[in-house]
């Protein structure tokens, strides 16, 4: 395949551009400022594109936008994640209405928020829309894909949950914490955790441009979705650190802000992946347990009756 990609430097693009790369497909990055080879130039915010060079790419894959939990919520950090990828998008998906050979499908990114807090309720692709800033973005973000679903692209919103590396994202910022002692559930600890392994993440991206009945909301999150006292206890075991005092409310309102606090750490949702099932994707890591110390490169425990390493006689 030839896949044009937005947001191929992020920790999710780059990693697909790797997998891509590796499984023999041609990939060129969309790119802000000049374009070198395998590049196309773009500008987002000034509503430019060249769409010329976008001509007879297979498929194209959209990740662009800041990251929401990056930074405090204000009203001009809002604007920059909502309009960062609504604008990009729809600039996008118009451009590729307009072309001569447009590709087959468009891999739009669009994330779980869209669902709000739903406490336990089971969520799949056929769930309605929450409430909430998130909510909102995500429902604006995968409505600026319509001109290019309107002249005949296969459009998949990938409805990512919270991606697990060490490299970067959530998690990447909890180890400290973690490795300190320091770490602890959140709030009540109920609140849902939908999340995906980085790998898994990028092979279901490739899934999803592979399988022609893939269209429409199609959620990237693992089927094994856990509370948030949950993962504190699987990350602690992964780290072999205690989790036993919760995180101060008082110092995640100070550096977040309590709408961000409100809608990311004490909310949730709890996400089935309906639509990949259904395809027959399979997960590498389904389990919380499994998936940490996979990504963080933790062993796996005894089983039961072993001998501890270095005994055994």
């Amino acid at each position: 395949m030839r896949v044009a990609m937005t947001g191929s430097h992020g920790l999710i693009g780059g990693a697909l551009v790797e997998a891509l790369s590796g499984g023999g497909h041609d990939v060129t990055r969309l790119v802000r400022g000049t374009a070198g080879p395998g590049e196309v130039a773009w500008d987002p915010t000034g509503g430019t594109i060249d769409a010329a060079r976008l001509e007879g790419h297979d498929a194209v894959v959209n990740l662009a936008g800041p990251g929401i939990g990056d930074r405090r919520w204000d009203a001009d950090r809002k604007a920059a994640i909502r309009d960062s990828r609504v604008d990009g998008t729809g600039l996008l998906a118009r451009t590729l209405a307009s072309l001569e050979r447009p590709p087959r499908v468009l891999a739009s990114g669009s994330a779980v928020g869209f669902y709000g807090d739903r406490g336990d309720e089971e969520l799949t692709e056929a769930s309605t829309k929450g409430d909430g800033f998130l909510a909102d973005v995500v429902d604006d973000w995968e409505q600026a894909t319509a001109p290019a679903a309107d002249a005949g692209v296969r459009v998949a919103h990938l409805r990512s949950g919270v991606v697990l590396s060490r490299r970067g994202g959530a998690l990447a910022k909890q180890l400290g914490p973690f490795k300190a002692g320091l770490g602890g559930r959140i709030g009540s600890g109920r609140q849902y955790l939908s999340w995906i392994t980085l790998d898994d993440e990028v092979a279901a991206i490739v899934h999803v441009l592979e399988h022609e009945d893939l269209r429409g909301p199609v959620n990237l999150t693992a089927p094994g979705a856990v509370t948030n006292a949950e993962f504190t206890r699987a990350l602690g075991a992964a780290l072999h650190r205690p989790t036993l005092l919760p995180v101060p409310m008082i110092a995640l309102n100070l550096i977040f802000g309590s709408e961000m606090v409100r809608e990311m750490l004490l909310g949730g949702q709890r996400v089935r992946p309906a639509a990949l099932d259904a395809s027959g994707f399979e997960f590498g890591q389904p389990e919380i347990e499994g998936a940490l110390r996979a990504v963080l490169g933790a062993p796996a425990p005894p089983a039961a009756g072993a001998p501890p390493p270095g005994g055994g006689g």
